[in-house]
């Protein structure tokens, strides 16, 4: 033992397997549901994002647009299905408008335009403190959300974030993209896929998505050789939780990273199930839950992935119904193989008395959203629309969820929202409803509640005689249930027709609010400013129910230092109870949090951690706590990692202990 400053220090090593057998023999034993297992091909460090080349005025833009990522041909041949014309009609239609008045916006400025000369945009983004961070097909853009004003100078292409990583993920610019605030670790996380079957994670280092990220390169299925298409993300305080459509087979693949060690730069795994589709069990698209709000699921607790089923697409019982399939996916770090994924409970819809039609013109496109003097754009039915958002109160978990869907057997598309309950004995129907208060068509919403219980819906909308714009509408906690009675307001009116001959429209839009206050929604869509082939523009817009209060909090605040330099630490992890921020480049930090008394701990490579017990956080204090870090003793440690019954060489985790306390870990493939 050595002593340094006073301080006694004790190092151990320890080694924690991560695979228990080698990667052959996690192939898939035919069941669908043998774990997979994968790390990255590379991981590092990106250069900041306020450095990288902006998107020059004039690149990307032909005179006809191209369509990317093309729709997945290979579906469940089911999905293909018409509505079935003897099913039950749609009891819950909301076909007239009320005469309440929506919040007027706070917000409400222009998000990345067509610079890449593609369509859809995949309109989507997500809101931190200081930021909205939007991206689209194939760009995206840090905006000040005060101001509404770049903080980056204007979009960068998606892949420059990869600038100097080489490989798939700098080569390639694909699109598909998923941006998330973790707001349980004030980080940000972003992904793109690339036409060879990579998926490419970032994770910012710290809670400034203009500095430098975390980088991540996935061969995503390396095991049956399928694309995995339509990726989506959702963040659990145990994982980064994702679903993709396999090209190949019409399957789901169904995963989860490992959000602990991305959050620290280190190698870490990917744990995924193959879901084929089968007559006994629908494999169609699932989501999986992104939590929001400042309350916790229970550690441990599994992330329910959520997926759409129709009584017309031919499924055994109880699959053969209008209904939501809830199924819960459970993640063993330390030992993947006791992952599991299920079993499924199904919602039957049309038993609680929300039976629906999920094809909007047959087809899987779904072609007949009509607009003035252009052909008729995609419905993009028979699925559930991102994001699927979790929430947790006082006695009950929620999911709110929405897709589209023929509102009166005319093929008009309407909105069909849901707000999922489970209070301890599984989930159900706790309330839903179709939005389509006249014949115009509205689609491609999304859907979330905030910290209250209200609820806001945003889409597209688009008719004969209306220009593709964008509007939402919302409900109160205490509406008339199945109801959305808030009135409706246009974000933006449309002034043009898309007249590309694809059609493509969406493929998604975000629905976000704001963690400050847990009140404030955000939100992201497309909209036409005026007729051209696939001259879509993007807005961003929020607004907030005066009625909603979050709940009574706290503010602890302070400086992370260097006990010897006496300097600020920059980047140092400030974890209170669980959540966490990092600091500023002046050491400081700042964090809101409920009302509690906590353990704060801050922490930081290469200092030892330090916690102080029992911060009692009272309704709008603000607690000062400093911390000075004392810097750890530099040692180096090498070897291999084997397992002892045959030798197989294993992925490994190697962690530093200092009397207890983990400082630093590193894993590699040997």
């Amino acid at each position: 033992m050595r002593r340094i400053s006073g301080y006694m220090v004790m190092v151990a090593v320890v080694l924690v397997a991560m695979v228990a057998l080698p990667m052959a023999a996690q192939a898939d034993d035919g069941s669908g549901l043998q774990p997979h297992v994968v790390m990255p091909v590379k991981h590092g460090v990106s250069q900041p994002v306020r450095d990288l080349p902006k998107v020059t005025p004039d690149e990307g833009k032909p005179q006809e647009a191209r369509e990317i990522n093309p729709r997945n041909t290979e579906l469940p041949e089911r999905i293909l299905k018409a509505e079935d014309p003897s099913g039950p009609v749609d009891t819950v239609v909301q076909n007239f408008h009320y005469p309440n008045a929506m919040p007027p916006p706070i917000m409400n400025f222009e998000g990345v335009p067509n610079v890449n000369g593609v369509l859809p945009p995949d309109t989507q983004g997500d809101v931190g403190v200081t930021y909205y961070v939007q991206w689209v097909n194939l760009s995206f853009d840090i905006y000040d959300k005060a101001t509404g004003v770049s903080a980056i100078g204007g979009p960068v292409n998606g892949n420059s974030l990869w600038t100097g990583f080489g490989g798939s993920c700098e080569s390639n610019n694909s699109g598909d993209p998923i941006t998330l605030y973790d707001h349980l670790a004030g980080r940000w996380f972003m992904s793109q896929f690339t036409g060879d079957n990579h998926q490419c994670i970032a994770v910012s280092q710290t809670g400034d998505p203009t500095g430098a990220w975390y980088l991540y390169d996935y061969l995503a299925d390396a095991d049956l050789g399928y694309f995995p298409d339509y990726p989506k993300f959702g963040v659990w305080p145990d994982g980064y939780y994702y679903t993709a459509s396999m090209f190949g087979d019409g399957s789901n693949m169904n995963g989860v990273f490992e959000r602990d060690a991305m959050l620290n730069g280190l190698p870490a795994q990917f744990i995924w199930f193959h879901i084929p589709d089968s007559n006994a069990f629908p494999s169609w698209r699932a989501l999986p839950a992104d939590l929001d709000g400042v309350n916790m699921p229970p550690a441990g607790a599994p992330n329910p992935f959520v997926q759409l089923v129709d009584d017309a697409w031919g499924y055994d019982p109880p699959y053969d119904q209008d209904g939501i399939i809830v199924t819960p996916f459970h993640v063993d770090w330390a030992t993947p193989g006791n992952s599991t994924f299920g079993p499924p409970a199904m919602i039957d819809m049309t038993a609680a008395g929300y039976p629906f039609d999920s094809s909007v013109c047959g087809a899987f496109r779904g072609q007949c959203v009509p607009q003035p003097g252009g052909p008729d754009l995609e419905s993009l039915h028979q699925q559930l629309m991102y994001r699927l958002q979790y929430r947790l109160f006082d006695g009950y978990e929620t999911l709110v969820a929405s897709h589209t869907v023929d509102a009166d057997g005319s093929e008009h598309a309407g909105v069909r929202w849901y707000e999922l309950r489970d209070t301890g004995g599984g989930w159900g129907v706790n309330q839903a409803g179709t939005y389509a208060p006249d014949s115009d068509h509205r689609w491609m919403a999304d859907a979330a509640m905030d910290a209250s219980g209200n609820i806001a819906v945003g889409y597209s909308v688009s008719s004969s005689t209306t220009f593709p714009s964008i509007r939402w509408t919302g409900r109160l906690a205490d509406d008339p249930p199945d109801t959305l009675p808030q009135g409706e307001d246009t974000v933006i009116a449309g002034a043009g027709s898309q007249t590309h001959s694809a059609a493509r429209w969406g493929d998604y839009s975000t629905m976000s609010v704001d963690p400050i206050d847990d009140c404030t929604f955000w939100y992201t869509q497309e909209y036409m400013p005026t007729t051209s082939s696939a001259g879509w523009q993007t807005r961003i817009a929020s607004f907030k129910f005066p009625s909603c209060s979050s709940g009574a909090s706290g503010t602890v605040e302070g400086t992370v230092t260097d006990a010897g330099t006496l300097g600020p630490i920059e980047g140092a992890t400030v974890e209170v109870g669980g959540f966490a921020t990092t600091t500023d480049a002046t050491g400081f930090y700042t964090i809101t949090v409920p009302i509690n008394t906590y353990d704060v701990t801050a922490s930081k490579f290469g200092f030892l951690p330090q916690t102080v017990m029992g911060i009692v956080v009272d309704a709008g204090a603000v607690i000062t706590q400093d911390f000075a870090l004392v810097q750890a003793v530099s040692a180096f440690f090498s070897g291999n990692v084997t397992d002892v019954g045959h030798g197989w060489a294993l992925y490994a985790s190697v962690q530093l202990e200092t009397g207890g306390m983990p400082v630093a870990q590193s894993s590699k493939e040997r």
